[in-house]
């Protein structure tokens, strides 16, 4: 997965009734080489987005499909290895990637569609 695989800016996501609140979701567009693959998080009204892959090992961050959040919904996990992630900035906060930060993607809502915004 290569940025220049990221989508173009207004590419729409989905509806952002989509996403529970607390909540997150995983998105793939393209294929192959061309594979892009990121979640957005939405918790106390705020959306983010974030590239699908552990700073760590390279790997999904969903071991288990669509399972991004901790059990009390706080922080982002990596299902690999367990690594915990700040859900406003990315920032790992424990784990073996400690210090690094999952790769941001720009997005807006516009008329309650999720769409990727430029950089």
């Amino acid at each position: 997965m290569s940025e220049d695989a990221t989508p173009p800016a207004g590419t729409a996501i989905c509806s952002l009734d989509e996403i529970g609140d607390p909540g997150a979701r995983d998105f793939s567009f393209g294929s192959g080489k061309t594979r892009f693959e990121l979640f957005l998080v939405r918790t106390d009204g705020a959306l983010r987005a974030y590239v699908n892959r552990c700073p760590h090992a390279n790997q999904r961050l969903d071991a288990r499909p669509g399972r991004f959040l901790t059990m009390d919904e706080t922080r982002i996990i990596c299902g690999g290895h367990a690594a915990l992630f700040r859900i406003e900035d990315g920032l790992c906060t424990s784990g073996p990637c400690l210090g690094k930060h999952l790769e941001s993607v720009p997005v807006e809502v516009t008329d309650g569609v999720v769409r990727i915004a430029a950089r």
